[in-house]
């Protein structure tokens, strides 16, 4: 499995289609993190973009992002790619929450996680 984060420095961007990269975490089958690697973002607006299309050759099937419009949802979805919204935080620590069940997508506004000490937003 693979999941993105939009990522500006070592943190969730809050703007999936104006971030700085992608960070592309590869899982191995005990839903552990096995690699990583930063994809540059492509210019302009990632809902306009063939971001979507890239990712899903890649195998990216999870991104966990912070702000994105509906368009740039509607494009991710119809590429296989599963979102959750409102995310924040260190990337490599968001896509370990999510790989232990922390991170869950309800439907509702903004969600609170206060774990490990640090706290991860994620609107779901």
């Amino acid at each position: 499995m693979k999941l993105a984060v939009p990522t500006r420095g070592n943190l969730v961007d809050d703007h999936f289609g104006h971030c700085e990269a992608y960070t592309i975490f590869t899982v191995d089958s005990n839903n552990r993190i096995e690699a990583s690697e930063i994809l540059p973002s492509p210019q302009g607006c990632g809902c306009k973009s063939d971001i979507a299309s890239v990712l899903q050759k890649m195998g990216v099937t999870v991104m966990l992002s912070g702000n994105m419009g509906n368009g740039a949802l509607n494009v991710l979805t119809s590429h296989s790619i599963e979102v959750y919204r409102g995310c924040s935080g260190n990337v490599r620590h968001l896509a370990e929450l999510y790989l232990q069940g922390d991170i869950a997508d309800t439907g509702l506004g903004c969600k609170s996680h206060e774990l490990h000490g640090e706290e991860h937003k994620c609107n779901h």
